[in-house]
């Protein structure tokens, strides 16, 4: 029970995290003008955008009253982490096949490999909080974490992000039931195909596997 309510905290934290930044991100083009980013600067925000979320993750695990990591906490926390940027990575390439399918170049952004490098580079910012702790507790996480919980307690709008937290938790037992089932039987349990992708099959008899929608 105590995981599957970390899990749902998490899912409520990963939604409000990304409605805090939708706006930080907002704030950021209206101070260049609404000037077209270069690609150098698409990967250095979306950089620290994944870095203060792994920050703040982190400090799920950490102790302030003994500035000690919480281990009980951690191994589920940096689970859910990681199966939430392989989520992120998985819809990447779902948009990019789509894309191709319909004959249309990808949009510009972040690029498949650009995601797996500024994913690898988070997970060893995670590892790296594990030996220092205490550069966790930075002033911007904080606020982060703060508003975070801000939010959370309010009425209305803290009421939705816990709805929104409670499918993030049924999305996670999916993926850990498949992924289970996946180490089991060489299988997943659930295998759902877009049906787009069906289609496409029907119309060339060819499979797509790489870009099944594992839920």
């Amino acid at each position: 029970m105590d995981l599957l309510n970390l899990i749902f905290k998490l899912g409520v934290f990963f939604s409000i995290y990304g409605f805090l930044w939708f706006f930080i991100d907002l704030g950021l083009t209206f101070l260049v003008g609404g000037r077209k980013r270069t690609r150098f600067e698409t990967y250095l925000i979306k950089g620290i955008k994944y870095a203060f979320l792994v920050n703040v993750t982190f400090l799920f695990s950490v102790d302030f009253n003994k500035h000690q990591v919480n281990f009980y906490n951690l191994i589920p926390s940096a689970l859910v982490l990681i199966t939430y940027f392989v989520g992120m990575l998985q819809q990447k390439q779902r948009q990019q096949f789509f894309m191709g399918q319909l004959g249309k170049s990808p949009a510009e952004g972040i690029t498949i490999n650009a995601e797996i490098i500024l994913i690898t580079l988070s997970g060893l910012l995670f590892l790296g909080l594990v030996w220092y702790p205490q550069f966790a507790e930075n002033a911007v996480a904080l606020w982060f974490q703060k508003s975070i919980l801000d939010i959370e307690s309010t009425v209305i709008i803290g009421f939705i992000f816990k709805i929104i937290g409670f499918f993030f938790l049924l999305g996670m037992i999916f993926k850990m039931l498949n992924a289970l089932n996946y180490l089991i039987s060489g299988k997943p349990l659930f295998d759902i195909k877009s049906r787009f992708s069906r289609t496409n099959e029907e119309k060339n008899d060819k499979h797509f596997d790489d870009f099944e929608e594992l839920t």
